[in-house]
């Protein structure tokens, strides 16, 4: 019985979910929700934009579909509320764990799209990188505690030329823990929400970025950083300016380690014994350079707490190397310790999300020109996800004959997407049927395009700087953006 209603209550949050997507489509909803449909019923993974219009759920012409893309409009900022007053997933104690990071939608031939930057992508080799343009997008998502690769996305924002991406992840994790709160899932008293970060993100800097929030900051930095110990007590009868650093602590040094404050070992199943070693109060030593060139005043000090993690092994036999984290938080306690390189091994549920966003759901798979049009397929893919995270206890397992049978709630994303089609019909359908219509013109034949599109160049701008009245003609520099790749 009680099965039974947590069925029935779990339905009814999937079809009150599946109303309020439709209410923010406030231009061409009928196509754009029955695409989110189509997504979701889909036999196998998505390759193509034409294909979903011969899925059956997906009940207009494929004039249509490209019609809703191009032409539609959806109310984000009313979806993003939608999204945060869903049921959250939790982290071990129930504290709220969110995830951050970027994954690029490559287009590398797409040379009339604008708003193109170089992105980072993995080699096939070990340690070979590549830089292809593309349009990259920077993910919010909640993670949940276990073995899974269920997260909530919560939020997505595509990086312009213009934009930091320091800047853009903090007003992105700001918006989200306030809708987080609006929503009353978390209140005053409870521990602060934590955000984990993967390389390549400056962590000191959206600690301070986010001052005045519940956040506690953790991000992995690379081996090679040299960051500065605490400034020693300044002595009886010393005049002069006070120091606001020590010494160095180099992370490849270990000569440069003075014995940590906290030292913890874990016995785990998959990598052995774990062995976390946190020093209090290290801090980068900042310089008015980089984004510290207009900061007004003394710079901050920002102290946290550097966790060194070593591992018996990887899987595959890999040989393991330390780990370098760093938290926001100062005085941590052997127990925090642990709980915070735990929270970041979750962070690669991220990860699952993205191949499931590319690999199945087909979210860089469209050829589509305009940013617009981009931003609009991107949050049709997070709606339709949503409404996987929703079905995951409503569906049953499809499963094919030599895959192992999977109990019920833990079924994967994909599982999940199998059997929505039969779900689909006890939901809300609001969609309404479609019009008579006949197509377009078109070109006529013969003709050839007057109107060239656009090409526009790859990389980040920067704003050229005011010459002196001292500097030389020769000196001054043309134009008034600078791309990256031509510096």
């Amino acid at each position: 019985m009680l099965e039974e209603c947590a069925r029935v209550e779990s339905l009814g949050v999937l079809s009150r979910f599946r109303a309020d997507f439709y209410e923010c489509l406030t231009a061409r909803a009928d196509g754009l929700f029955e695409l989110a449909d189509a997504v979701l019923c889909a036999d196998g993974p998505v390759r193509s934009l034409v294909g979903l219009a011969l899925v059956p759920e997906h009940r207009r012409g494929h004039g249509a579909l490209y019609d809703a893309l191009n032409s539609g409009r959806a109310d984000v900022g009313r979806l993003r509320r939608s999204l945060a007053g869903l049921p959250l997933p939790r982290a071990a104690g129930g504290r709220i764990l969110l995830a951050a990071d970027v994954s690029p939608w490559l287009r590398p031939d797409a040379v009339t799209s604008p708003d193109r930057l170089f992105c980072h992508v993995h080699g096939r080799a070990r340690n070979q990188a590549q830089l292809i343009p593309g349009w990259p997008y920077s993910v919010v998502a909640a993670l949940e505690t276990g073995s899974t690769s269920w997260t909530a996305v919560l939020d997505a924002v595509r990086l312009g030329p213009a934009g930091d991406l320091a800047e853009v992840t903090a007003d992105q994790v700001r918006g989200v823990v306030e809708r987080l709160i609006e929503a009353g899932h978390w209140s005053d008293g409870d521990e602060d929400i934590l955000v984990v970060l993967d390389s390549g993100y400056d962590t000191a800097r959206l600690a301070h970025l986010l001052d005045g929030l519940p956040v506690e900051i953790l991000g992995r930095i690379r081996a090679g950083r040299v960051l500065r110990l605490p400034a020693p007590a300044r002595e009886p009868g010393a005049i002069g300016r006070p120091r606001r650093h020590g010494g160095e602590f180099g992370l490849a040094g270990p000569a440069t380690w003075p014995e940590p404050g906290v030292s913890t070992s874990t016995a785990t199943s998959r990598y052995g014994t774990a062995n976390a070693a946190a020093w209090d109060r290290l801090h980068p030593r900042l310089t008015h350079r980089a984004a510290w060139l207009d900061h007004d005043g003394e710079l901050p000090v920002l102290e946290g707490t550097h966790i060194r993690l070593a591992v018996d092994h990887l899987p595959g036999d890999r040989d393991p190397k330390p780990l370098w984290l760093w938290s926001s938080r100062t005085g941590a306690t052997p127990a925090h310790v642990d709980r915070l390189w735990q929270a970041f091994l979750r962070r690669s549920g991220l990860e699952h999300t993205f191949r499931l966003f590319k690999q199945t759901l087909g979210w860089t798979a469209p050829r589509l020109r305009d940013p617009a049009a981009a931003d609009r397929w991107t949050w049709l893919i997070i709606a339709a996800h949503t409404q996987l995270r929703l079905a995951r206890d409503l569906t049953t397992d499809l499963r094919r004959p030599w895959e192992r049978p999977t109990a019920a709630g833990r079924l994967t994303p994909a599982r999940v997407r199998r059997g929505f089609r039969n779900l689909r019909r006890k939901t809300t359908q609001p969609a309404g049927a479609p019009k008579p219509g006949k197509p377009g013109p078109g070109r006529p034949p013969g003709s050839r395009n007057s109107r060239p599109a656009t090409r526009h160049d790859v990389g980040k701008t920067q704003n050229a700087p005011t010459p002196s009245p001292n500097t030389k003609p020769s000196e001054v520099k043309q134009g008034s953006a600078a791309q990256v790749g031509d510096i």
